[in-house]
């Protein structure tokens, strides 16, 4: 049976792209199928491409990314200007084709996880949708702890599992990075997967090897 999860962060700058990317190329070590699915990009296409190069299965770049919108903004906005619609319908088939081709599917949302998709619903109405475990990306920065724990409460409001988090250091400078994680560890009822320390120029393949995959249930 695959696993699937959906990728979510405590903010935009978190450094999801990396972490999923990771994660693909750990499952893809362990043999496993691995696939990402990223299905609302804003302002380019290079989170999409990531993680097209971290997986091994093959897959149409429409299933993989339905909504590729010009501008960096919020996606119902990036999406109005643009002229279209996100549809959480449309998304979902293209998840359960996907899941068809893998053993371990990643689908990466945007931005925080209540990032607004349009004008009625965001980035927690999609992960319902898909009725996936979520996977948390915590930016270690000031403020992180209240972001996390937030999340993590907005996952368990919409009937969600948090399946595991991964520490992930933006702030070079950050103080206390041990005692926040500690913090965290206390807080989040969930499994830490990996603490990524900083890194000037981000590296999925070395991220992979510090990351463990979330435990099958």
């Amino acid at each position: 049976m695959s696993r699937a999860y959906f990728l979510a962060g405590t903010d935009t700058e978190v450094g999801k792209t990396l972490i999923a990317a990771a994660l693909l190329r750990a499952a893809a070590a362990q043999g496993l199928r691995a696939l990402g699915m990223k299905p609302v990009a804003a302002g380019g296409a290079e989170d999409v491409d990531a993680l097209v190069a971290a997986g091994n299965v093959a897959a149409p770049r429409d299933i993989v990314n339905p909504y590729l919108l010009r501008e960096p903004l919020s996606p119902h906005l990036a999406a109005r200007r643009d002229g279209v619609a996100v549809d959480l319908e449309v998304i979902a088939r293209c998840f359960n084709e996907l899941r068809g081709r893998a053993d371990f599917l990643v689908v990466e949302g945007a931005g925080g996880f209540r990032v607004p998709l349009s004008d009625t619903q965001d980035g927690a109405d999609l992960a319902a949708r898909l009725g996936l475990p979520v996977i948390l990306v915590v930016g270690l920065r000031l403020g992180c702890l209240n972001h996390a724990l937030l999340t993590a409460e907005a996952v368990r409001a919409r009937g969600l599992r948090l399946a595991g988090w991964v520490a992930n250091q933006v702030d070079a400078r950050m103080t206390c990075v041990e005692e926040n994680v500690d913090t965290l560890r206390a807080r989040l009822a969930a499994p830490l997967l990996g603490f990524v320390p900083h890194q000037a120029r981000p590296d999925a393949a070395r991220v992979a090897k510090i990351l463990r995959l979330p435990e099958q249930t």
